[in-house]
């Protein structure tokens, strides 16, 4: 590995992903990934113009050998010290296997491949979602998404698009896999001294979020965002500063767990707010 300087690698240049590279990646090297090559190199630009040290690099995430290529990269330009995974997709955007693909493989094809690229005492954080902890899996089930490699994840048999059914249904399961799979991580990670951890965000003001409150669902998302403690939507910021908490020294004895950042949305849920 280079011993360049400080490395943050950010996929997925949404709005959440533009606002953690940009709250982390001052004087540091960042390297964005993204599958979109313009909205890659428009947020690339907009942070070199702000004074960023901005690398780009196109990155199918649900691809292992496009993931493997982004880690050695990242490896090659510094000490990888902090890796944020933010790219998904959303049930109104994508087909059942396409949600598998990218939000189920995605996670944990980047968790094998910077298991080894990330610096001693480094940090990851992998952006799953209020959904996957609201999700009910069995336990044998959830047992299989914890151990299964990566290569075979898919071939689990309650995995098929067919027992699934619906994108939905995939994208609460995907993200509760998000979940358990870092759980896991986290043993091999810490052979690095290197941490990671997951955050669930809620609704968020994101063009995701607002393509989810356009679909037909939104009438329910907004009553559960009316009937939850602060009565609001997420902001990217508020994501940010969550990410930022997790790959800081504040954290430091934090790893292989999921912090929820939803507003309280699952609090009122569980306790029968919106009954």
């Amino acid at each position: 590995m280079s011993e360049g300087g400080r490395v943050v690698v950010v996929t997925g240049i949404g709005g959440m992903g533009s606002a953690i590279a940009k709250r982390l990646g001052s004087g540091s090297i960042v390297v964005l990934a993204d599958i979109d090559t313009v909205t890659l190199k428009a947020t690339a630009d907009d942070m070199r113009a702000d004074g960023y040290n901005v690398v780009e690099q196109l990155t199918d995430v649900s691809d292992v050998s496009a993931v493997s290529t982004l880690a050695e990269t990242a490896a090659g330009l510094g000490r990888i010290e902090v890796l944020v995974h933010t790219a998904g997709l959303s049930p109104v955007q994508a087909s059942v296997e396409d949600i598998l693909r990218v939000d189920l493989l995605g996670p944990a094809l980047i968790l094998d491949a910077f298991a080894s690229a990330m610096s001693n005492g480094g940090a990851g954080v992998v952006i799953a979602s209020m959904a996957g902890t609201i999700a009910t899996l069995a336990p044998d089930l959830e047992h299989r998404l914890a151990i299964t490699p990566t290569a075979h994840l898919l071939d689990l048999p309650e995995l098929a698009p067919e027992v699934i059914g619906d994108p939905g249904t995939a994208y609460g399961l995907a993200k509760r896999a998000n979940q358990i799979r870092v759980r896991a991580a986290s043993m091999t990670w810490g052979r690095r001294r290197a941490r990671v951890n997951s955050i669930s965000p809620g609704i968020i003001s994101t063009p995701m979020g607002a393509a989810e409150l356009d679909g037909p669902f939104g009438d329910v998302m907004r009553d559960m965002v009316a009937a939850s403690g602060t009565g609001r939507l997420g902001t990217p910021h508020d994501i940010a500063a969550a990410v930022d908490f997790l790959t800081g020294p504040e954290s430091s004895f934090i790893t292989g767990t999921d912090l929820l950042v939803d507003g309280g949305v699952v609090a009122s849920l569980l306790s029968g707010g919106l009954g």
